[in-house]
């Protein structure tokens, strides 16, 4: 089993519970890190037979892009949810932070691990 990850993605989404959060998107960070067989892909040196971290970042950004949670924990969970459809992907940890949510903080985020 492997370990392929994407730290820190940027992407633009509503997500909060107050009035102002649900009218414009902000920024959140989602970092993912997901477990695979990358046996196969690596002997033939072939994208398809892995998780494309491209096509996984894409997937993100839509996903965040076509939402609209008030929190983060319905937003994490959904989102590995929709990360383990994928049948390569065996298990999935997230971490979703809010870097403008309080200003006193750097971010606040949750973390989850989930596995099939």
């Amino acid at each position: 089993m492997a370990k392929i990850f994407i730290q820190n993605l940027k992407v633009f989404g509503i997500l909060g519970i107050h009035a102002h959060e649900q009218r414009k998107k902000q920024e959140i960070r989602v970092s993912v890190e997901i477990k695979t067989d990358i046996k196969e892909a690596a002997k033939g040196d072939d994208v398809n037979k892995t998780i494309d971290y491209s096509g996984l970042s894409d997937d993100i950004i839509q996903f965040i892009d076509d939402s609209n949670y008030g929190t983060i924990e319905a937003l994490i969970t959904a989102l590995a949810d929709r990360i383990l459809e994928n049948e390569k992907i065996n298990s999935v940890w997230l971490k979703i932070e809010k870097p403008n949510a309080v200003p006193q903080a750097d971010s606040v985020g949750v973390e989850i691990k989930r596995s099939k």
